[in-house]
């Protein structure tokens, strides 16, 4: 079976590696729309962060022999420990100032991450085998469907929820978002609201590292393996609107099957497409789809 030209299963195919490439702009955009919504801050080193993750996880396997599972939980807290640091040194000093500051200050952050681990490992692929449990392939008929690549959308997909529900339909998630608005009000409740500030980037840099450890196996790892990513979800948190939790998610995946389909019926505009949106989006609606308009 054929639709316009192009095999059902061919189709299928890039449909499936689009999902799984909007999974990963999903949960690293929710990263960044999580800091800017609740803190206000441009994360720049967001794409640092994330291959931080991979590559921590890789040098985990490699000098200490601590497998994928262990590090899908190990990795955020130690990029996430390390956000902590940023946040506390760095961040904190430009919370009041323009958003150029904190741009500039996490690009800066983010090229210096990726320098020292250059410095170390060179510019080429360092490979991470996929885990056992996730070996393999489904063979559900009209197309035959990786394991791991499923386990990616499904792992993407909950925690984006959970996410999502945490900061938009919990007590914590009210505390959070009231802090950012009016710190007094939160702290007459006892809360210490510039440790949840804290904790609030160690989290968003943690989906970052997360996002890290799932994209080992499927991308070569390597020091410059976050500047391929980081433009584009970028575009999609314009897109979705910035600081907007679901419209990161939602955006990210749409657009990431959209991509695939591109890349079926008009491969050269596949790394483009992205772009071409956001310029459309924002000619109409300059907050995002999902965004708040002033």
């Amino acid at each position: 079976m054929e639709i316009f030209g192009v095999s059902l299963p061919g189709l299928l195919s890039q449909l499936l590696l689009g999902l799984v490439n909007g999974s990963f702009y999903a949960i690293l955009s929710l990263g960044l729309a999580v800091i800017f919504g609740l803190l206000n801050v441009i994360n720049f080193a967001h794409g640092a962060l994330f291959m931080l993750g991979a590559m921590v996880t890789w040098m985990a396997m490699n000098y200490f022999g601590i497998n994928y599972w262990v590090m899908l939980i190990l990795a955020p807290i130690i990029v996430g420990a390390f956000g902590v640091l940023i946040e506390r040194f760095l961040l904190r000093w430009i919370y009041k100032l323009d958003h150029l500051y904190g741009l500039l200050l996490t690009l800066g952050l983010s090229l210096l991450i990726e320098g020292v681990f250059r410095s170390i490992y060179g510019v080429s692929g360092l490979g991470y085998d996929t885990p056992e449990l996730l070996e393999g392939a489904t063979n559900l008929g009209f197309m035959i469907l990786p394991n791991y690549r499923a386990w990616v959308v499904v792992a993407s997909i909950v925690v984006c929820l959970a996410t999502w529900y945490v900061i938009e339909k919990t007590r914590l998630g009210a505390y959070l978002r009231a802090g950012t608005e009016n710190p007094r009000l939160v702290e007459a409740f006892g809360i210490n609201v510039p440790v949840m500030v804290t904790l609030t980037y160690a989290f968003g840099v943690g989906l970052a590292a997360f996002a890290g450890v799932l994209a080992a196996p499927v991308y070569q790892v390597t020091p410059l393996m976050g500047q391929n990513l980081i433009i584009i979800v970028f575009a999609v948190v314009v897109i979705g609107g910035m600081g907007s939790i679901m419209g990161s998610i939602l955006t990210g995946l749409g657009l990431g099957v959209i991509e695939g389909l591109t890349k079926v019926f008009y491969p050269e505009a596949s790394s483009t497409v992205v772009f071409v949106i956001m310029v459309i989006v924002l000619l109409i609606r300059p907050a995002g789809l999902f965004g708040k308009e002033k």
